[in-house]
């Protein structure tokens, strides 16, 4: 039973009543709020392009110091004319003082030819804007249009807009560009040109993007001028749903919020409440599904107590201890809790228990649903939490094990999905999964 809302629907409507009307003096709205007042440059400062976690590093004066340095020099390029920003092409770039973690923005831009530009999120380039005339960077994709991922990877989703969405030069664009974890939405002119694709972070391909960060507007080469710039910060349920609802083709319940119909194993050590699966406070063992599975998404949310601790069972056969005898066990747990501090690396939330490490920093505090997709295809398995890949790892390659324990079904083919309960009530709803076609891998 996925849960759906009314609002994000509302909202999505509300947006392009805005992009479509873009007046110096639009209403802010519903659900927004203005982060540049139209006056003045409060709420921003300057920076350049620069790696965060180099500014993260320093001291606290010597990165107020830098940042006095930057949003002095950023002063000598940025204006603010007839309520709009106006950047000289030159100088740092302006860099918002907040920093958010799932949102909306909403901008308008106008810019002159042969400038580009472009919007960094999280602090990670960017959101490109180009001249689309510019026969000389047509090789570069400038041709392509705005709005695109343009630091992304070749070949990866969203690095080139799906179709030329700009305005001729001398008229104001509107974007709307939705980010939830790395997961980057981009509408240009009220045609959606970037649906969901995974920005990749530029300062570190190896890591999802970082989980929360300020928005920075880039200088490169031309006038440009920005306006009606609006944000509303998402929450956590309605980011999981729009995770939920993307590219849902192919996916089947396997639960149906009511009882445990469809599921065998431990039932007695699990229950159902408020339309989720929940294991019973000092209780544990498998739960799982009665179809096995080989190769396949999973999509579900998950709420875990403080301290909580459990698993996704991967191709089990129902006995044992999953973390071994499954082809593994994918680790779920309050990570920040104090007693876990000394774990594993391996032993964190979203691991292939004891064989591959996940990256931390991106579950939700306890107690809050979170939104997570693991994807099993041959011995690869890929887990993405709240919008950020956090594991991506090929099984067959392991050769180092966490205390030198055997693994003896990591080369299982195929099995059935379920949860490991270890005593905590851990629960679970809105699961679906979508078989995938066999690998030779």
């Amino acid at each position: 039973m996925l849960i759906k809302t009314n609002f994000m629907r509302v909202v999505f409507c509300a947006v392009f009543v805005a992009a479509g009307s873009v007046t110096a003096d639009a209403e802010v709205p519903e659900g927004f709020h203005a982060i540049f007042n139209g006056q003045d440059l409060s709420g921003w400062h300057g920076m350049p392009h620069f790696d965060p976690r180099d500014l993260a590093k320093m001291t606290p004066e010597i990165r107020a110091k830098q940042i006095a340095e930057w949003t002095e020099d950023s002063r000598k390029h940025w204006t603010v004319e007839n309520e709009e920003l106006v950047n000289d092409g030159h100088g740092a770039y302006l860099v918002t003082d907040g920093e958010y973690t799932d949102y909306e923005l909403l901008i308008d831009y106008k810019t002159v030819p042969l400038a580009d530009s472009g919007i960094y999120l999280k602090a990670n380039p960017q959101v490109q804007i180009w001249d689309y005339t510019e026969e000389a960077k047509f090789n570069i994709g400038a041709d392509k249009g705005s709005g695109g991922l343009w630091n992304n990877s070749a070949g990866a989703a969203g690095k080139d807009p799906s179709e030329l969405a700009d305005k001729p030069f001398g008229e104001w664009n509107s974007f709307r560009i939705r980010q939830i974890g790395a997961r980057t939405s981009v509408w240009l002119n009220g045609k959606h040109v970037v649906d969901n694709a995974i920005m990749e972070n530029y300062f570190d391909r190896e890591s999802p993007l970082f989980a929360k960060g300020p928005i920075c507007l880039q200088t490169h080469g031309g006038e440009i001028r920005w306006r009606n710039i609006y944000l509303r910060e998402i929450p956590a349920e309605e980011a999981n749903t729009i995770l939920a609802e993307s590219h849902a083709e192919g996916f089947e319940s396997k639960f149906n919020g009511t009882d445990l119909t469809g599921w065998a194993g431990a039932k007695d050590n699990y229950e159902v409440v408020d339309g989720a699966i929940r294991c019973k406070a000092g209780h544990g063992g498998i739960l799982h599904t009665t179809e096995e599975f080989s190769n396949f998404v999973v999509r579900l949310e998950v709420k875990i107590p403080p301290g909580g601790n459990n698993g996704l069972a991967i191709r089990t056969d129902g006995t044992g201890d999953a973390a071994y005898n499954a082809m593994t066990e994918l680790q779920v747990l309050d990570n920040e809790d104090a007693k876990y501090a000394t774990l594993d690396p391996r032993q964190y939330h979203g691991s292939a228990y004891g064989m591959a490490a996940a990256k931390r920093g991106f579950l939700r505090t306890p107690e809050t649903w979170n939104f997570q997709e693991v994807t099993v295809d041959g011995s690869t398995i890929k887990v993405e939490l709240n919008g950020n890949v956090i594991l991506n790892t090929d099984l067959s390659t392991v050769t180092d094990f966490m205390a030198n324990s055997p693994h003896p079904g990591k080369d299982r083919k195929a099995g059935f999905f379920g949860f490991a309960g270890h005593n905590d009530p851990v629960a679970f709803r809105n699961i679906r999964i979508k078989k995938l076609a066999a690998t030779d891998k």
